[in-house]
């Protein structure tokens, strides 16, 4: 039906269409029956409404002030939109009873060291954690770390890996996020910097975990605030910290890959090599560097896609200091100037 309304479908998002007409452009994306319109101006938006109509039965809900439980705010004087999962976050504290709980400044304890140890080993403590809801709170917390909390991103992750046999001591670190969450329901994403520069991060922990595994964490922002995150524990046993560090690269630049092609395809424009940033100069090195090294031979060719992106010049691989390096937060705990800093460098605020 959108084909015949003369829209195209999005080659790298399916669920996104869009339409130009002259300077006009307009957008929409689609969700289940759900539909959400951006153009260039009024008219179009009120005429693909009218074609619509014409097809199905349709309810205008006017202007956007809700999607799928994220409020949407914009400041036209400002020039700024804004989300927030306020209320969202407001109904799992109560489902989960901790409206009494005090809130805390991090998501997670920086002294508090997760393992499978801690998972419950003897009857007495399986029963104890029988009537606790643990998979649904996690459930409940994932979508608030995908949908405008970035923030939450490393600890969700972190709470997750233990969803099989979760023990008291995994509990109480579910229970710190919803107490973070609580002093900091009022934080929206905000969109609206000066900056129209596509920015990444890309970050590896570096104190390897129990199962030696690093995680690899990327952050993409523009306008000023986040528009894509992730913190996702790696599936090889890297070496070293430059072989993490590297692999935390190559999986920064597959998504700027593909925040690229859509810009690129709905706008209808060709970009500048996206600048990602990391803060370990030897992997950085090692994307420009063909030349035979034994410390990293062993290294999987597939990550090695990253030298060529960075050789056909899509990225361009630039160090960032540690103390400025936002994709910190999605690879370990940190104190709390860090949390603020680094959220606030997201895009979030009290707006």
């Amino acid at each position: 039906m959108m084909k015949k309304l003369g829209f195209s479908r999005c080659e790298v998002d399916t669920s996104v269409f869009y339409r130009r007409v002259g300077k006009g452009l307009i957008i929409v994306l689609v969700h289940v029956d759900d539909c959400t319109i951006a153009a260039t101006s009024i008219s179009e938006i009120t005429m693909f409404k009218c074609l619509i109509a014409e097809h199905v039965e349709i309810t205008d809900l006017g202007e956007l002030h809700w999607l799928l439980g994220i409020e949407i705010k914009r400041d036209r004087d400002r020039r700024s939109i804004s989300l927030s999962q306020h209320s969202y976050l407001d109904s799992i504290i109560r489902r989960y009873g901790f409206q009494d709980l005090k809130p805390v400044s991090i998501p997670m304890d920086t002294n508090v060291r997760l393992t499978s140890a801690q998972c419950p080993a003897t009857t007495a403590e399986y029963a104890q954690m029988r009537d606790i809801p643990y998979h649904e709170a996690v459930g409940s917390l994932m979508y608030a770390a995908l949908g405008t909390r970035p923030d939450i991103a490393f600890a969700v992750q972190t709470v997750s890996r233990f969803s099989t046999k979760p023990g008291p001591a995994h509990w109480e670190a579910v229970k710190r996020i919803f107490r973070y969450l609580k002093g900091t329901k009022d934080l929206w994403l905000v969109y609206g910097g000066n900056s129209k520069e596509l920015l990444g991060y890309a970050d590896a922990d570096g104190s390897m975990a129990e199962d030696r595994h690093a995680i690899s964490g990327y952050a993409f922002i523009l306008y000023g605030g986040a528009i894509s995150w992730s913190a996702k524990r790696q599936e090889i046993i890297a070496l070293s910290t430059t072989e993490a560090e590297y692999v935390a690269a190559t999986h920064a630049a597959k998504e700027a890959l593909w925040l690229r092609s859509l810009v690129t395809e709905i706008f209808d424009t060709t970009l500048e090599a996206t600048t990602l940033f990391s803060d370990n100069q030897s992997a950085i090195a090692l994307t420009k560097d063909h030349q035979y090294h034994a410390r990293s031979k062993h290294i999987d060719v597939r990550f090695h896609f990253i030298r060529w992106i960075v050789e056909r010049g899509s990225i361009r691989l630039i160090y960032c200091p540690t103390d400025d390096m936002v994709a910190d937060t999605f690879t370990k705990a940190l104190p709390s100037a860090k949390v603020k800093h680094f959220a606030a460098e997201l895009g979030l605020s009290l707006s």
